[in-house]
């Protein structure tokens, strides 16, 4: 009887112990729940609570001060039929993104196969061609500024000393959104670079060697090899490269502040205009609204066509 009992002891101690302790368990969820607060935080008042806000006021007439007025879908259909300004806006946003993106691609590609080579000293062009991308948007644009501004530019003192009379570039309708393509693709090209170097460096060497030993060229190896093998790299960049272009700001807003005559508003500033400029809080939350939509549709559509012509491998 003793014995029995001691067993049946001992086998409620060893249930009671892989039993998990319920003053043990609580603590550290909520030491879990400590460590996850500042993040949830900063979410939901800085994300979550701005989309609310926008969606509501994006069916409000709303200055950002005063009681906000529900007016339905007015703000929308105001936007799609009865704006010319934000008409051209589209245009001059389309404008940008079709030369900045080549443009941005192909050099960040020629960058990546030129500093991609193991050879002394390409870490430190790697570094420079990359510094643009994080440098501050403001000071990259004044100093661009500089470049094109008047008479009294670096461009056009140069130009002038070789005897050729410079355009008011950032004045003028033809030339102002060139240099600000120009500004652009300057500042955005490292990032692509780095992102194109780590796809040219993930293809198995053993593959050039193969189509070496079958006489394969440098253009052929380059046309076959590299490009196919370099697509999904290049899906990426192509694919964050219309996200940023389409939502330029900084450059526009320090070089040319949309001018001439609107013909370099694009599509954020004007955003940031109707809403800090001319108080339609809410007409501007619409546009925003608008611009998740394109850039939602258009990723999508990226999405699809990519099993045309990435190559996974």
């Amino acid at each position: 009887m003793v014995s029995l009992g001691t067993r049946q002891l001992t086998g409620s101690a060893a249930a009671v112990a892989r039993r998990p302790p319920r003053r043990r368990f609580w603590p550290a969820r909520a030491t879990g729940y400590l460590f996850i607060a500042p993040l949830v935080i900063g979410i939901a008042l800085f994300q979550l609570y701005p989309i609310a806000v926008t969606t509501y006021a994006s069916f409000t007439q709303w200055n950002g001060l005063s009681s906000p007025v529900f007016t339905g879908l007015d703000n929308y259909r105001r936007l799609l039929t009865d704006d010319p300004t934000f008409r051209l806006v589209i245009k001059n946003t389309l404008f940008f993104m079709l030369g900045a993106i080549p443009l941005t691609t192909l050099l960040a590609l020629g960058l990546a196969l030129l500093t991609s080579q193991q050879r002394r000293g390409m870490a430190f062009f790697r570094m420079a061609f990359f510094v643009p991308f994080v440098a501050n948007t403001v000071a990259v644009s004044f100093v661009w500024y500089r470049l094109f501004g008047g008479e009294d530019g670096v461009l056009n003192g140069f130009l002038g000393g070789v005897g050729v009379h410079g355009p008011d570039w950032l004045v003028t309708s033809p030339w102002a959104m060139l240099a600000v393509i120009i500004a652009s693709v300057w500042q955005g090209m490292g990032y692509p670079m780095i992102v194109l170097i780590g796809g040219l460096q993930s293809i198995p060497a053993t593959i050039y060697e193969a189509s070496a030993i079958d006489g394969a060229t440098g253009v052929r190896k380059f046309r076959h090899i590299t490009l196919p093998l370099v697509t999904p790299s290049l899906f990426f960049v192509i694919l964050t490269q219309f996200i940023t272009t389409f939502q330029v700001f900084g450059i526009v807003y320090v070089m040319t502040q949309g001018g001439p005559n609107k013909q370099t508003t694009v599509y954020l500033l004007y955003v940031f205009n109707t809403a800090f400029g001319e108080g339609q809080v809410g007409y501007a939350s619409a546009m925003a609204w608008i611009l998740f939509v394109i850039i939602g549709l258009v990723t999508l559509v990226q999405w699809r066509l990519q099993r045309r012509w990435v190559f996974y491998g």
